[in-house]
């Protein structure tokens, strides 16, 4: 091969690489959970309870802690069909480790099976005093059991919300078996979306407003299992019990 040829290849890697993956330089690790005690940390995490049909018609019962195992540093969140109802979990750091700004990853295996919806995503701090979506909403995966191997990633705020038009979707290989890195590099100009280092979706507005961006302020990590609902749709019910594993999360921010 010669040189010119060389010089083309390498260029073209590079472009490749600024497409598709996130650099950490200027960042620094300010906070992680490894799951690695007996149970979950609860200066970190709270048990947020809540009966089906609270949001979005979903049809699970949120638990204060029977759905949640820490084992073998992993934490396993796990819907079940028991009992005559659906149970699930939902992790919140709500008023405990909240960020503004910086690189999220978290790696995990998704729970399988028609009727499950989980999400890894957060919420802005204010919404007791603001509301949804006006507190604004950072959705870093979510998936949907009726559509194999597809996660997707998305923005909601005033200007989109709901079926939001802020939204980019990847299909990933084995992602109930095998695990994968979930991330979000969020700044003061834009969020971008990443699974593995690929990049899924990108949120810049040109002109930035209080109703296309409330991502100025703190944010919080919810990880739950819906089951059902608006997005889940129709319950398979010989898919239970099913787990999502989080091995770890880490969230890195700007140097001073």
């Amino acid at each position: 091969m010669n040189s010119k040829k060389v010089i083309v290849v390498l260029t073209l890697l590079l472009c490749i690489t600024s497409v598709f993956s996130q650099s950490k330089k200027g960042y620094k690790l300010v906070w992680q959970d490894n799951f690695c005690g007996k149970t979950i940390d609860t200066t970190a995490w709270t048990h947020e309870i809540a009966p089906p049909g609270w949001v979005n018609n979903e049809s699970q019962r949120y638990t204060k802690g029977e759905n949640v195992k820490v084992r073998g540093g992993k934490l396993l969140i796990t819907a079940r069909n028991e009992n005559n109802e659906y149970t699930s979990a939902r992790l919140i750091t709500k008023d405990k480790h909240i960020f503004t700004y910086g690189i999220v990853e978290i790696k995990a295996k998704l729970p399988e099976g028609v009727g499950t919806w989980p999400a890894l995503w957060m919420l802005g701090n204010n919404i007791d005093q603001i509301g949804w979506p006006e507190c604004g909403e950072l959705d870093i995966m979510e998936h949907i059991g009726r559509e194999p191997g597809v996660v997707f990633s998305s923005i909601h705020n005033r200007s989109g919300y709901g079926a939001t038009p802020y939204s980019g979707k990847v299909n990933i290989e084995n992602p109930y078996d095998k695990f994968h890195i979930y991330a979000m590099e969020w700044t003061s100009e834009y969020i971008t979306f990443f699974v593995d280092d690929r990049r899924i979706y990108h949120y810049k507005p040109e002109i930035k407003t209080s109703e296309n961006w409330p991502f100025d302020k703190p944010a919080y990590f919810i990880f739950n299992i819906a089951i059902g609902g608006n997005l889940g749709g129709e319950i398979d019910n010989a898919i239970f019990p099913t787990t999502m594993t989080i091995d770890w999360v880490r969230v890195y921010q700007k140097k001073l």
